[in-house]
């Protein structure tokens, strides 16, 4: 039974998803880099993990629709979510087998890894030529961060940003390529029995936050600068990365 009785703990993970979903608004990608760090400061990582696998369904499935028109064509953004869908699966049996502290560790590496590359290779790009036979490869080490920590966008959006999409383009690739991934955790979270009926029900709860940030977040896309957006996100997560090396380093 999932118990958190501090109010403070509460109001920091309403706060954290609220956050995610804002920086999902702005930029279609980003609730579980903010959501499960802060969650997995407070609850085991697996069930951190899990509930962000019902949201994440439920709003990458709203902006596949919102930004249909800009779906890319030819085979990258199927094969992108198809070794999604394959990394995903070694990742959850990782997720299953690992202890909590490698965990919270292999999340903390994950977001520096992924500040690390926003900051030192902002501009570096990928062609389209070369983009679509490194889509599986890339997918499949995605996914296996995602399975394993809740968080893919070490790889994910390192490999979408180098291609230069734009925004339009951008957000319905990662929203495909995440349904699939969410579409394979579901069923093998739920057979391990960390999905229950009290996780759905604290998942779509969950909802409500996000979805009340993204608007605010698409609004912000609009009002802020994306260099000032990206240092305050990066920011962010530094902070996230170090509160949870603090809980698990002796």
């Amino acid at each position: 039974m999932l118990t958190i009785n501090d109010p403070a703990s509460v109001a920091a993970i309403g706060l954290a998803l609220l956050l995610g979903g804002i920086l999902k608004g702005a930029v279609g990608m980003g609730s579980p880099v903010i959501a499960v760090p802060v969650m997995a400061s407070f609850v085991d990582v697996r069930i951190a993990v899990a509930l962000m696998v019902l949201p994440n369904l439920a709003t990458n499935l709203w902006q596949l629709w919102a930004f249909r028109e800009g779906r890319m064509s030819g085979w990258l953004p199927w094969l992108f979510a198809l070794g999604g869908g394959l990394g995903v699966a070694l990742g959850t049996v990782m997720l299953l087998q690992f202890s909590a502290e490698m965990l919270k560790l292999i999340i903390a590496a994950a977001v520096l890894i992924f500040v690390g590359l926003r900051v030192s290779k902002p501009h570096f790009t990928i062609s389209p030529r070369l983009a679509t036979p490194l889509a599986g490869p890339l997918g499949v080490g995605a996914g296996v961060l995602q399975g394993a920590a809740g968080i893919s966008a070490p790889i994910s959006v390192s490999f979408l940003n180098a291609m230069q999409l734009p925004r339009a383009v951008f957000i319905p690739t990662i929203s495909l390529f995440f349904t699939a991934m969410t579409l394979v955790q579901i069923p093998m979270l739920s057979a391990a029995g960390v999905i229950t009926a009290e996780i759905a029900l604290l998942g779509a709860a969950a909802l409500a936050p996000l979805f009340l940030g993204m608007p605010i977040g698409a609004l912000a896309a609009k009002s802020i600068s994306p260099q000032g957006f990206n240092r305050l996100i990066q920011v962010m997560l530094v902070l996230l990365a170090l509160k949870l090396l603090v809980d698990v380093l002796p």
